[in-house]
């Protein structure tokens, strides 16, 4: 397929690897974070950690938007999926999140809840469009990337005067997520960043450089194609060996440094910026989230159900936050494989498509047990 398979190379990826052997001091470890899901299955897809040098410590970040969905939220959707006027609308993987008394927005279904599992916002639009003596709500989640589609959707509703529309907002933002792991007393110790290549291609690259140049920490935004996160290694490591710490983008053939200015601006016509909004395995992280504008307050779920928010501490036995943190690998989690997989996740990690518990019980486990 091209412009996906150039970049899946086994021989291009053995060249480049050769490459960043030659460019490691091997005197010194680089400590980089993939912050994206997306990355982190690739890296464990393409065993790409067994062709880099061992000096090179790959860390997994909190770049899964359902992962950090902390639990207190999912409660929340699943008390608006019970109520028998309405009808709960979100993408896949949300649906299967663990919450409160082993509950999850599927095990809401299967007490009768009218749950729909949606491809985009216009299927939530067009739901409620055909379900006018019931209430839809839209359960947003997502980084950056799906913040645009949910802002159309609020602007169609008002266009339309859906008034059995509302959205329950759970978008979450990606560099004050970068400042708070660094700025963080116990944050892992980390010497850069490989940035989101599909959140920049929204927000751009200029929203990154307060993470370089206020931590000092160099960010390079790739692609998700395995030589895409091998290049952004390289890059990286120059970087470190130089001493310079630059936002640089891998992913040129889509990130610019403005972004998507239609997108943001209609975000910005219909978001605002929440003080703080907790974060699994990460808590409270200021400026974080976006929720409903004043403007469009009537298709504002939070308001028009009145739904407090409560924090709910994670099972004792999930590694998730700490995982999420950096600080953690998924085989340190003493039920990953175990109590904790793919049909029974115990933790968010295992339930998303780019959770990293995913990752190395799909990928990783399979390459450590014929290399053992």
């Amino acid at each position: 397929m091209k412009y996906v398979d150039e970049f899946r190379r086994g021989d291009v990826a053995r060249g480049m690897a050769a490459q960043i052997s030659r460019l490691v001091d091997p005197a010194r470890e680089y400590r980089l974070m993939e912050f994206c899901g997306g990355h982190t299955h690739a890296i464990a897809r393409y065993g790409l950690t067994g062709l880099l040098p061992d000096n090179i410590r790959l860390i997994h970040g909190p770049g899964c938007p359902v992962c950090v969905l902390p639990i207190g939220r999912v409660d929340s959707a699943i008390e608006l999926a019970l109520r028998p006027d309405v009808i709960l609308c979100s993408y896949g993987d949300t649906l299967r999140v663990p919450a409160s008394n082993k509950m999850s927005l599927y095990q809401a279904r299967a007490k009768g809840a009218d749950v729909r599992m949606v491809y985009s916002t216009n299927d939530a639009l067009q739901i409620a469009r055909d379900n006018p003596h019931k209430q839809v709500v839209f359960f947003a989640i997502g980084f950056e990337t799906t913040t645009p589609p949910t802002a159309l959707a609020l602007l169609q509703a008002r266009q339309e005067q859906l008034a059995n529309f509302s959205v329950f907002c759970n978008h979450v933002l990606t560099p004050p997520a970068m400042r708070h792991l660094l700025a963080a007393g116990d944050a892992v110790q980390l010497d850069g960043f490989i940035g989101p290549s599909h959140v920049s291609t929204v927000i751009g690259s200029a929203p990154y450089a307060s993470v370089a140049e206020e931590f000092a920490k160099p960010v390079v935004i790739a692609g998700f194609e395995p030589l895409d996160v091998l290049q952004a290694v390289a890059m990286l490591v120059e970087q470190i060996n130089q001493g310079r710490t630059e936002v640089e983008t891998q992913f040129t053939r889509a990130v610019t440094h403005e972004g998507n200015q239609k997108a943001r601006e209609r975000v910005a016509q219909t978001m605002v910026l929440r003080d703080s909004f907790e974060w699994r395995g990460l808590g409270q992280v200021p400026h974080s989230a976006l929720a409903i504008h004043p403007d469009f307050a009537e298709f504002d779920a939070e308001l028009r159900f009145a739904l407090p928010y409560r924090h709910v501490p994670d099972h004792k036995a999930c590694e998730c936050g700490a995982i999420l943190r950096g600080q953690k690998q998924p085989q340190d989690c003493k039920v990953f494989g175990i109590v904790c997989t793919p049909d029974n996740p115990l933790g968010s990690c295992m339930v998303s498509s780019e959770g990293a518990c995913a990752a190395h019980y799909h990928y990783d486990r399979f390459i450590q047990g014929a290399t053992a």
